[in-house]
């Protein structure tokens, strides 16, 4: 489709003219009718979330999914402001492989800056661009169920159950929820735990029975060559996810996003994706073009 191509190759000069943006409307027409009606969860993160021009780029795109009648659920993260909030009280961070330990003093500061602010900051953005937006964390209606997880990493979970009557009900009245990971315990445990944002974004795809599962990240997607951008994987079947990992191409941090949208597969999602959100409007450019943007794993 060349409408979402158009519009990014003159978004600078401002050049389209009433034939380009006439085309532009027309070829999007299709894919407003294929993902009307369907979910969409969105794991909100990375640069698109530290950079406020992306983050006001971000918003109006899920208005936009979301005023066509795409039912869009967004989970975010948070840990650059954790880790800000941490530094402004004098915490130190600790991290054991790479994790980050949370003792109760953090978990504290891990609720206080996930659902209070930066939950109601998203929120009020999304409001700010004429959608209809509520905000959640995981223990609202028991959404999310963890247990600790089995690294030492204190008050840490992984996901045991998600309830998703919740999110249903918002969606069914055109609401956008706007979802932060912190979790009760399993029945009879009262703790809360910290738990991570791709993961539960995978699970309450699942739970949904979302018709796609995308994760924003600072990468272009899955590269044959790190270094190299033009080789960009478009398109991978699950089944190759394997033989990527057995030569190294998939490696590092990518590896966490990579079981992620294997959870979501494994449970029923069609599509998955990993998209750059350093791009203006990437959201936008997945939905509505045949090229995409990122990678998609099937």
């Amino acid at each position: 489709m060349k409408g979402i191509t158009l519009i990014m190759e003159n978004k600078e000069n401002n050049t389209l003219d009433t034939e380009q943006w006439s085309q532009v409307l027309v070829e999007s027409l299709p894919y407003f009718k294929q993902w009307c009606g369907k979910i969409v969860v969105v794991k909100y993160g990375g640069n698109a979330m530290l950079n406020e021009e992306l983050k006001q780029a971000v918003m109006e795109d899920i208005v936009l999914l979301n005023t066509i009648g795409i039912k869009v659920v967004l989970v975010h993260g948070g840990g650059p402001e954790i880790n800000h909030m941490l530094e402004r009280v004098g915490k130190e961070s600790k991290f054991v492989d790479g994790l980050r330990y949370t003792d109760d003093e953090t978990m504290e500061i891990v609720q206080m800056v996930l659902t209070g602010k930066l939950n109601k900051d998203i929120v009020g953005i999304l409001l700010q661009k004429g959608g209809k937006a509520v905000g959640l964390s995981g223990v609202d209606s028991g959404l999310l169920r963890a247990k600790k997880t089995d690294k030492d990493l204190g008050f840490v979970g992984d996901v045991t159950g998600v309830n998703p009557e919740i999110l249903l009900s918002l969606l069914d009245k055109d609401f956008i929820p706007v979802v932060s990971t912190v979790a009760l315990g399993e029945q009879g445990d009262s703790a809360r735990y910290n738990i991570n944002a791709d993961t539960a974004a995978a699970k309450i795809a699942v739970s949904l029975h979302a018709e796609k599962f995308v994760q924003l990240t600072n990468v272009p997607g899955i590269l044959r060559d790190i270094n190299d951008p033009s080789t960009l994987i478009k398109r991978i079947e699950r089944t190759a996810i394997g033989s990527l990992k057995a030569t190294g191409i998939l490696s590092g941090g990518m590896l966490p996003k990579i079981d992620c949208c294997l959870t979501a597969l494994e449970g029923g999602v069609p599509r998955t994706h990993i998209i750059d959100g350093r791009v203006p409007h990437s959201l936008l450019i997945e939905m509505f073009s045949d090229r995409g943007i990122g990678t998609m794993i099937y």
